[in-house]
């Protein structure tokens, strides 16, 4: 692996961890419950984009199944939150 990758893959993994950290801070704190969906849905994309990155470092395509996982499982609950604040119920 040249530096120059090393050195990109170290920089994208420390935002990554940072934003979803920032993320975590306004799903705490935040005044509305439509900020804690949104940012619970930004941390499950900075997960799947902190597995891509992992795979890219590691050469391996477990990590690429596991990032799929990671979008379905957001995307389900994400569209379920959203029908709960909008209804009152999941499941009519």
């Amino acid at each position: 692996m040249s530096g120059f990758l090393f050195l990109a893959i170290t920089v994208a993994l420390a935002c990554y961890v940072t934003a979803m950290a920032l993320c975590f801070i306004r799903m705490i704190r935040g005044p509305a419950s439509q900020d804690r969906i949104l940012a619970l849905d930004l941390i499950c994309t900075l997960a799947m984009l902190i597995m891509l990155v992992l795979a890219i470092n590691y050469r391996s395509a477990m990590y690429f199944e596991a990032a799929l996982l990671i979008a379905l499982f957001g995307f389900v609950g994400s569209a379920a939150m959203a029908k709960f604040l909008l209804r009152g119920e999941v499941i009519e």
